[in-house]
């Protein structure tokens, strides 16, 4: 017999509802039983059905999902999850919204189709290196005929029409590669180009305006998986900090090291990288002056007049040293000039393998990874990635056979 133990005031119906309280808890934890006990039994059709909505938003037809469970059952689960991803909507939807978040400072995935979104997703689509996404002279855009309004500097017409019209971005034939130097009214030299970095839209997001650290902390942010509270290290030479931040709360003569000095003295080489760089928001375009550095670089020069005087596009990685060495930067010089040659710094590091596994397995997972056999997976995940010449197609089939049972 239950022994229910009350207060002396306790009424009569409190009984009932107690009762009636863990009725509703025992029902609730047999439902859960059940629907893990689902899970973990779930056959080669749930597990491709599941496989196929994660990977498209969509169902599949009964033709695919008896394929795809064929594979499942004979022990391929990755050739069933390739299967899935020749579903448009894998690059019309999942693509889609899983890039829009790295395109603008709010990280929101409204917004509209631009060149970043359509550069990725044709990379992707291609088998592009993605270590290439941050060095590339590439920009997708629409084939000539799909749409009224050709690409322009200046304005994000041409893919919001591209977006309107439903134009199938998974067709070869509909969404093609071009040189960003070689489009018509060109800025940029080919060595001038960063992938995405130098894409309209990444300019109109992270250039406009500003000190051109934004265009630092998001490719950070959205390729090594790190803000700069997560970086930042104090015990980094200063000496390549901008004027503009304050390090001497007594006077210039005296040199104080405080909570912004551990992201800026790492930061702030690696954003010289972009100083010929601005987006000219009159013109609705990105300006690229070479030899000439902007001059939000010499901004509040007065308020610390011994900080780093910007000259030219040379960074260097501070980082390589120190806590952050463990990000793995390549085997390859700590600095350079230019936008391109500190893409090349990141998308070869170990953290933008990582990164790019992680996020992946957030998306086609529904969850991060929270167990250490999720982690020794994300590792694993890494390596194939980086031996399967970086095909972020590999990742995704790769990450949804390891939670098609979830």
């Amino acid at each position: 017999m239950l022994n229910i133990q009350t207060h002396s005031n306790d009424h009569p119906t409190s009984h009932r509802r107690n009762g009636h309280g863990l009725a509703v808890k025992g029902l609730l934890t047999l439902l859960l039983m059940a629907f893990f006990v689902t899970s973990a039994l779930a056959g080669p059709r749930e597990q491709a059905r599941r496989m196929h909505d994660r990977l498209t938003g969509t169902p599949p037809s009964e033709a695919v999902l008896s394929s795809m469970a064929a594979q499942i059952q004979a022990g391929n689960p990755l050739l069933a999850a390739e299967q899935a991803m020749t579903n448009s909507m894998f690059y019309m939807s999942l693509l889609k919204n899983f890039v829009a978040p790295w395109t603008n400072e709010t990280q929101s995935v409204h917004t509209p189709l631009n060149d970043y979104i359509a550069t990725v997703i044709g990379m992707v689509r291609d088998d592009v290196p993605f270590n290439q996404v941050l060095s590339a002279d590439l920009v997708y855009i629409g084939a000539p005929g799909q749409v009224s309004t050709p690409y322009a500097h200046t304005n994000n017409e041409h893919y919001e029409e591209l977006e309107a019209d439903r134009v199938d971005l998974s067709d070869p034939t509909k969404l093609v590669a071009v040189t960003q130097s070689g489009l018509p009214d060109a800025v940029l030299a080919s060595g001038d180009t960063a992938g995405i970095m130098t894409t309209r839209a990444a300019g109109a997001a992270f250039f406009k305006g500003g000190t051109n650290r934004a265009m630092w902390r998001f490719t950070a942010m959205n390729y090594l998986c790190r803000d700069m509270e997560q970086l930042a290290d104090i015990t980094r030479p200063v000496d390549r900090i901008r004027q503009d931040v304050s390090r001497a709360p007594g006077g210039d003569s005296t040199l104080f090291l405080n909570s912004c000095t551990g992201c800026h003295s790492g930061m702030d080489p690696m954003a010289q990288a972009f100083a010929y760089f601005e987006f000219d928001e009159e013109q609705g375009r990105v300006i690229h002056t070479p030899g000439q550095v902007q001059d939000k670089y010499l901004i509040n020069a007065n308020t610390f007049s011994l900080g780093f005087i910007t000259t030219d596009n040379r960074w260097d990685n501070f980082w390589r040293t120190g806590p952050n060495a463990a990000l793995g930067w390549p085997n390859s010089s700590p600095g350079g000039f230019g936008a391109k040659s500190l893409g090349e710094e990141v998308a070869n590091s170990r953290a933008f393998s990582i990164c790019q596994v992680e996020k992946v397995f957030k998306q086609v997972c529904f969850r991060p990874a929270t167990s250490t056999a999720d982690s020794d997976e994300i590792e694993r995940i890494a390596d194939v990635f980086e031996t399967d010449n970086y095909r972020l197609k590999t990742v995704f089939a790769e990450t949804a056979a390891f939670c098609m049972g979830d």
